[in-house]
């Protein structure tokens, strides 16, 4: 499956909750969706049996699609030549995580927040919430020193 063609449907699904994943997966008409659901069923199991996460608590906090190799095929054609058949392939990447570690964190940020600003942070949905407020997301947007000048960090 090429890159835009998951990449349609993982933008979908990215920072939404676990259930409300596999209902979008599940109608929407896309070839692409099937083996992400596959993809997206077998982390939550693997979270449920090795870290002892509930699947109801979890949300897709990282969902990235990268470019594959690229497998070359020749056809047959007619007069001894042959035609190149380009199949391009994907590397999807999805990372779940049990919302319940990030309550406590979420309430204690909320608390640190002036209230003009609280409107906006309670407006980010959950999943969201929990990638910004990642040391990483926070160094790759400059949003540190927002949150230095604002006295949270």
């Amino acid at each position: 499956m090429s890159v835009d063609k998951a990449r349609r449907v993982i933008d979908q699904i990215r920072g939404r909750s676990y259930e409300e994943t596999l209902m979008i997966l599940e109608l929407m008409p896309y070839r692409a969706c099937y083996p992400i659901f596959k993809l997206i069923y077998s982390a939550a199991a693997n979270a449920r049996h090795n870290r002892r996460f509930k699947k109801a608590n979890l949300i897709i906090s990282k969902a990235e699609v990268n470019k594959g190799t690229t497998m070359k095929k020749l056809k047959p054609r007619a007069r001894g030549r042959s035609y190149l058949i380009k199949r391009p392939t994907c590397h999807i990447t999805i990372v779940l995580r049990d919302i319940t570690f990030f309550d406590e964190y979420d309430k204690f940020i909320e608390s640190l927040i002036p209230r003009d600003v609280l409107v906006l942070f309670r407006a980010i949905p959950k999943g969201r919430r929990i990638e910004l407020l990642s040391g990483r997301y926070l160094e790759k947007y400059k949003l540190k020193t927002y949150f230095y000048r604002l006295g949270l960090i």
